[in-house]
């Protein structure tokens, strides 16, 4: 099936979205403010030695010097010396017989600057790429926990061989495979093994020429991951709309993935480049519970911390006689419309679907082959179970990254992510209530309730008879005052 990209680009936000079929299948977004630090490699300079703490300041360029302690710093033992190592394997010298002010070291941040600390920072590099983490000062080749230990050995080999096909002699340096290279061709770890060996590359030549606090290094941007992660076989062409990104992207491209940048296109059209194949519409629809379906039916998508569960419903169905024939036709287009939506709304974890009952075996096999075969078309890995004894579908997609909500919206502040609020009838005898126990405690003159307009609409109109009463019985005036800035099911009683 072919793919096409489309980038939007703006100096606050990049935005990628794979069309497939001429829909929106996934969406990426990145924003400038939110990019972090973790894994740049910086030349630094020693600013100061701090024996007693066993730590070092390190001038990397930023407005606070970093701070590399004496377990982050790795250095390799001579021919024939053996050291007692920390907990990284560095060498557990002083740091102060090991580094020295004035002196410049290459570090990488692992972990970012909070509030009034520095970042902290390690002397051992190491750059990830798609599938494997490259370790230019190490030599063995790890492979990722998560991986099944009857694969790894295998794994292990075919890297070992791949790392020493291009070196003639010498050291190769060490790798760590990661979780998605379980399934990965000799190609694309070959491809993989090749990019990483042009940045330690461009890295040590940076080193050489540069003054420092220079930054030698960073994390690929989304823009550049689009060539190194999202671009396939099929993928016909990669639009970006912005022509200064366009030619460094091409650039990058030019260097390091020569066959994806092949289909780089600069995009000069007139309307926003995510208009095309109504991409912001997309998005929306995908904040939002339900999904309605051609056939009339519709999904309804619910996702907790835990996992997600998705309702399947008819809507309007033709009638009996053909119940059962509209129920598998919405499940079979349902099936189509869940493997989209997990890849739109990037949703992982545990995933239960509640198909429509359906009464044929048959019926229920050709959907799971319906669900089965569309997420075959997902890069994420899925695995897909039978349908339980109540009619459940249970099923896991591996989780990469935030899910589109999590990254574009945050809980209600009214409801603190409930999705529901109280009624106003229901916050009109809450405040009833709270009146009748304020006045055993206290003597004021009035009463005097601050709520929602819609709370107060409902005691002048529907419950005005009840709050009279109350006034009768406790022998004070109540008043009432509507703001509209309040919470829908808050209030509160002041007393005069």
């Amino acid at each position: 099936m072919q793919q096409d990209i489309l980038i939007n680009w703006s100096p606050q936000e990049t935005r990628v979205a794979i069309v497939e079929s001429g829909a929106a299948q996934e969406v990426h977004v990145e924003r400038a403010l939110e990019r972090g630090l973790v894994g740049n490699v910086y030349l630094g300079k020693v600013a100061r030695v701090l024996p007693g703490m066993q730590s070092a300041f390190i001038d990397i360029g930023l407005e606070r010097a970093a701070f590399l302690h004496v377990a982050d710093l790795w250095q390799r033992p001579l021919e024939g010396e053996t050291l007692p190592a920390n907990r990284h394997g560095a060498p557990s010298k002083p740091i102060e017989k090991q580094v020295f002010e004035g002196q410049t070291l290459m570090v990488q941040v692992i972990k970012d600057p909070i509030g009034s600390k520095g970042a902290r920072l390690s002397t051992q590099i190491s750059i990830a790429g798609r599938m494997l983490v490259f370790l230019p000062q190490d030599e063995h080749i790890g492979v990722s926990q998560k991986i099944p230990a009857e694969q790894r050995e295998a794994l292990r080999g075919r890297v070992l061989a791949l790392a020493n096909e291009d070196v003639a002699g010498g050291k190769t340096g060490g790798f760590i495979l990661r979780t998605n290279a379980e399934d990965a061709s000799d190609a694309e770890l070959a491809e993989d093994i090749g990019y990483l060996r042009k940045a330690w590359a461009r890295i040590r030549e940076g080193a050489t020429r540069q003054p420092p606090t220079s930054l030698l290094h960073e994390d690929l941007s989304l823009l550049q991951r689009v060539l190194r992660d999202l671009t396939a076989e099929h993928t016909q062409s990669i639009r970006i709309d912005s022509g200064e990104q366009f030619q460094a992207l091409m650039a990058f491209g030019r260097e390091f993935m020569p066959a994806a940048a092949a289909h780089l296109q600069h995009y000069k059209g007139e309307r926003p480049i995510f208009d095309l194949y109504s991409v912001d519409e997309e998005i929306g629809k995908a904040l939002g519970r339900r999904v309605d379906l051609k056939s009339g039916g519709y999904l309804i998508i619910d996702q907790t911390e835990a996992l997600t569960t998705i309702d399947v419903n008819t809507g309007g169905f033709v009638g009996a006689r053909n119940f059962d024939d509209t129920v598998f036709k919405t499940n079979l287009e349902a099936a189509q419309a869940i493997a989209r939506q997990l890849r739109l709304r990037n949703l992982g974890g545990i995933i239960v679907i509640d198909f429509i009952d359906m009464v044929q075996p048959e019926h229920q096999q050709a959907v799971l082959a319906e669900l089965r075969k569309q997420l075959a078309r997902d890069r994420v890995k899925t695995q897909v179970g039978n349908f339980s004894a109540l009619g459940l579908v249970e099923m896991t997609r591996k989780r990469t990254r935030e899910s589109l909500a999590q990254l574009l919206c945050e809980p209600c502040d009214q409801c603190q992510g409930a999705g529901r609020v109280r009624t106003a009838r229901t916050v009109a005898y809450d405040i009833l209530r709270e009146i009748l126990r304020e006045a055993r405690q206290f003597n004021p003159k009035e009463f005097r309730i601050v709520a929602a307009p819609a709370v107060i609409e409902m005691l002048l109109d529907e419950e005005s008879q009840h709050l009279a009463g109350l006034s009768d019985f406790i022998g004070k005036p109540i008043s009432l005052q509507a703001e509209g800035g309040i919470g829908p099911d808050r209030y509160d009683i002041v007393l005069l």
